[in-house]
Order: structure tokens, then sequence, then C-alpha cells
């Protein structure tokens, strides 16, 4: 068995995996450690390129795009390791160590399943990267968050989140790690059920995680790693089928995971709150964007049904954690009223 598999999910991203995959190589040497890609079905030379550029380099290859979710559910399936690492493709490594610090942390606190490294934005390293930077967490709406990015401001990396790992000290719990760059116990993956493939992408990791914390297990940020992320190579923000896939996964994931106490609340208020977000991008002009929130809405109602049984078993499994479902905040009212932009404040 593998000490770690770093698994790059692939699709259709040659020119992405020319460009970074001699980083994570050469960053990511070790015993017991080895980098796999897994291409989903891609149409371009991805395939090709990998077996001529980097022939040393175990290659997974699935029947059709599944997705990232039930992508990367299909290749671990085929891997033996104590620690994964999913890895996004757009990811670039500088930190010839950059495993250290993880897995030692891993090793030395059996009560956290999963980490990130600190996520900053390719290539010049001087902003956190929206899809995760120092950790995320989720308010009281279910509206996610990290530190250093809240919305759609960003904040330069000074470093105000660093915490170091110095023997017997506990990071910050999280509420989610970025699917960017993630690093779990593959024990606690599959026992939490993996990432939900019927999400096909985008939220899978927060709803894991969520899953993971359910159970009792702790989330935390490393940021003694650093991990470089270019971020939208798939789809940009903005594009109507991203808007649709958050809408939608965000709902999924808060009817699945929301303990009964404050299922119906949260579902309503977030309800009304996602009608302004569709009116707003009526009066912006942008009905496309408008009709996808729409469409998620039409989607979380046919396949509701079909979680019912899971969000029991999910909340069956439910210990007592040190860190709450949701923050007790609004993250729109501390932003828009309160004119909070930062997480630190």
């Amino acid at each position: 068995m593998l000490r770690l598999a770093i698994v790059i999910l692939n699709w259709n991203g040659c020119d992405m995996m020319r460009r970074f995959l001699p980083t994570v190589l050469r960053c990511s040497q070790g015993d017991g450690v080895e980098v796999i890609v897994a291409d989903n079905a891609s149409t371009d030379d991805s395939v090709e390129m990998l077996r001529s550029e980097f022939p040393d380099v175990r290659i997974i290859q699935l029947d059709q795009n599944y997705g990232f979710a039930e992508g990367y559910n299909r290749a671990l399936k085929q891997v033996e390791a104590q620690y994964y690492m999913l890895l996004n493709s757009d990811v670039e490594i500088r930190q010839t160590d950059w495993l250290q610090p993880m897995l030692k942390y891993l090793d030395s606190h059996t009560d956290t399943a999963a980490c990130q490294p600190k996520l900053l934005k390719y290539p010049d390293g001087k902003e956190f990267e929206y899809a995760g930077a120092a950790g995320g967490f989720i308010d009281r709406w279910g509206y996610p968050y990290c530190r250093g990015r809240v919305l759609q401001t960003v904040e330069t990396d000074r470093g105000q989140y660093d915490e170091p790992t110095t023997e017997g000290r506990t990071l910050t719990p999280l509420h989610w790690a970025t699917g960017a760059a993630l690093m779990i116990r593959s024990d606690a993956y599959w026992q939490a059920g993996g990432l939900d493939g019927r999400f096909f992408c985008h939220m899978e990791e927060i709803d894991l995680c969520w899953r993971l914390r359910i159970e009792g297990w702790k989330i935390v940020c490393v940021t003694e790693s650093t991990a470089y992320h270019l971020g939208g190579a798939t789809l940009a923000q903005g594009n109507p089928r991203k808007t649709m896939l958050n809408f939608r996964n965000n709902r999924l994931m808060l009817y699945k995971n929301l303990p009964q106490s404050d299922l119906h609340r949260v579902l309503n208020v977030r309800m009304w709150l996602d009608v302004l977000a569709a009116l707003q991008f009526l009066l912006k002009g942008d009905v496309a964007n408008m009709k996808a929130v729409r469409e998620a809405y039409k989607q979380y109602k046919s396949m509701r049904p079909s979680y019912v049984d899971e969000r029991t078993r999910i909340q069956s499994k439910r210990r007592v954690s040190d860190v709450p479902d949701l923050v007790p905040r609004s993250i729109l009212w501390q932003y828009y009223v309160k004119g909070r932009h930062i997480y630190s404040d």
C-alpha cells in the first residue's frame, strides 16, 4: 500500500497537465508517494501527451466523463493508499517539501480526517485563491466563505492566517477544505461515502467535509504547505452551468447535512435569498444566470426524494463535535450591511 497517492483528475486539460504536472512531480518525491493521473474520458490529446512526455506516470482511464465527484470516486477505488491527495490539474507546486507538514500533522492528529495547504493565486502568489484560500466555513444560511476570501473580496496573503504546526499544537478546526488540493485519510473518505457523484462538480468537497464533521472528524489548513491555483479552468465564474450547479448542489448539501432543528428554517430563508439573487441577475440583464437559478431549483425538487434515506443515514452518524454545523451569523449581513469584507473582521 502507498503512503500517499496524489491523484489528479483530468478532463481535456492537456495544456494544463503539460504546464503544471512537472512541478508536482518535482516537489512530490518520497518513499511511498506516487502521482497518478485519472482521465475522465478526455477528447483532446491528454492521454497521448502523458504517455509520450510522462511515461512513468500511472494513468487511470475512465470510460466516460463522470465529473469531478464521481470521477474521483471511480479512480480512487483503483488506488490503495493510506492517504489520498486530490489535486486539480491547474495547481502549481513550488515548495519541495510541501507534503511533509500535512503528512506529519495527520500522522500526529488522529482526530483529523483531512487538510489542505494554503492556496494562493497563480502565478504571482500574492493573493489568496478564491477556491480555498486558508480554509473554509459555512455561514448560518449555507454560504461558504474562507479565511482570505469572503464573497468576492480576496485578500493579499501577509501571513495573517498562518499557524505553526509545533508539536502538540492543534490547528483551527474548519468547516471545509478545498477540493483543489485536499489531503484525506482513505479510510475516512470511504467511511463517509466519498464524494457525492450526483453533484457532478461544485460543492462536493464541502459536502464531504460536512459529513466527516458529522462523524466527529476535524478538518484543518496546514499553512506551512503552499500551493498555487490557477482556478476556473473548467467553468469560469459567471458561467450559467456553474451557477446552476452551485445553487442546486448547495441546496442538496443543506438538505442532506443540516440537523433537524435547523433544516426547515435554513432552507426557507435560503430560498428567499436565492430568489433575490435571481432577481439581481435579471436586473443586470443576465437572463441566462437567472434561468440557471430557476433550473437549479427544478433539479433540486426532482432529486430530493432520492436523498431522503441518505439524509437519515447521515444524521444517524452524528457525533458530538466542537465545530458547529454552521457559523451563527450571516455573511451577507456582515458584508453588505456591516461593511466587513475580510475574514478577520
